[in-house]
């Protein structure tokens, strides 16, 4: 693939992936990106994932014909990026590695071999010539691994951007990027929104016209509505109006009581209404709404005086991502001793601006007359 007449696409579709990092379906698969840039001297960006290396490989030969390589660019040592490494420096013999000091750290990790003889060591501000292509060096520290480096390449006005600006999805389906770029991000950079900040300021003072990621499609137009998003989601503001409510739920009485409250805020205007149930529905997804919007709310049973284990694994997962600035409805069953709120409060003291809504919803067993009016006043909170 073409993205330029001196950047060529060279990258692989995994159809076979069925969880990603052990952890994130993936029904449409994962693109593990590389790319080719033909100069005076010729410079490779990344490489993929282990199963895929003699495809690869192949991809690469096919660009460069009877043409050797001079650098491989190392920018991120996940293995679905770096695996190969060895596999390209056995072929490759004379080509130099181009990485961060923490990656030749890392490489000595994965390959009990940092290359010592080949490397060229770069660093925040860093440039290297190919020709006319000259390649621009960005340190990104924890977007989402402490040795990454970014690549502005400042003749095409190109920023190979590492994992940021990602998404789950092989190249060869058709769907929109914003719902599985927020799942990725969400999911795996999420904790980091520092960071990301960090790494938008540096790139705001660059003249970026082309972005292309390690997972995903390049991104070759309308820069701005990718660059928005990230800057939501890096600064944990709300995307999108709307509530969404999450429920766990063991005989049926707290999902009604949900499912309820849904209906009413459909009924009454809400924007959106986003309800899942984190027994049965993708716990990504439900992450990726949390953060999507700017209410939610959490309806638990009490179990063994917490709350349900679905519910305590989704909070956990939502703090260890540093959720903030949102406003949380409770509604809580307990057949004998409700406790769900007091605890789920307690699982977000940590947290930065959460505001809970004055009206706790507790059931005692099944829905009746005192908690619906309940229901109705927290409703009156969310509009």
């Amino acid at each position: 693939m073409d993205i330029t007449n001196d950047i060529k696409y060279v990258g692989v579709n995994d159809r076979e992936i069925d969880l990603f990092e052990g952890m994130y379906t993936v029904p449409n698969g994962m693109a593990y990106n590389s790319y080719v840039i033909l100069d005076e001297k010729i410079a490779v960006m990344d490489t993929v994932d282990r199963r895929f290396g003699g495809e690869w490989l192949e991809n690469v030969k096919s660009v460069l014909g009877e043409k050797q390589p001079d650098y491989l660019v190392v920018q991120h040592m996940e293995p679905d990026h770096s695996a190969n490494i060895k596999v390209f420096t056995d072929c490759y013999k004379s080509a130099k590695i181009v990485a961060s000091a923490k990656a030749f750290v890392m490489m000595k990790q994965f390959f009990g071999d940092d290359f010592a003889d080949r490397q060229v060591v770069v660093g925040e501000g860093d440039t290297l010539s190919l020709g006319k292509h000259v390649l621009n060096f960005v340190t990104a520290p924890m977007v989402h691994w402490p040795e990454v480096i970014m690549t502005y390449d400042s003749t095409e006005k190109a920023l190979f951007s590492a994992d940021a600006f990602g998404k789950f999805g092989a190249l060869d389906c058709d769907e929109d990027w914003a719902c599985e770029a927020r799942r990725y991000y969400f999911g795996i950079v999420g904790k980091y929104g520092a960071q990301v900040q960090a790494l938008l300021k540096k790139a705001s003072a660059l003249d970026i016209q082309k972005i292309l990621p390690l997972h995903g499609p390049m991104l070759l137009e309308n820069l701005g509505y990718y660059l928005d998003l990230y800057n939501i989601w890096s600064s944990y503001g709300v995307e999108s109006e709307g509530v969404c409510i999450m429920y766990t739920s063991v005989y049926g009485h707290t999902k009604a009581a949900a499912e309820m409250l849904a209906e009413k805020l459909e009924k009454a205007g809400c924007p959106k209404v986003a309800i899942t149930d984190l027994a049965r529905d993708d716990m990504a997804e439900a992450v990726e709404d949390a953060f999507r919007y700017g209410k939610m709310v959490l309806a638990t049973t009490t179990y063994n005086g917490d709350v349900f284990p679905f519910m305590r694994d989704f909070i956990e997962r939502l703090t260890e991502r540093n959720y903030q600035n949102r406003f949380i409805g409770i509604i809580e069953n307990g057949s004998w001793a409700p406790n769900a709120a007091k605890v789920i409060k307690k699982l977000f003291e940590n947290s930065k601006n959460i505001t809970f809504a004055n009206t706790v919803v507790t059931i005692k067993s099944a829905l009746n007359a005192e908690s619906e009016a309940q229901t109705d006043e927290l409703l009156k909170e969310l509009l």
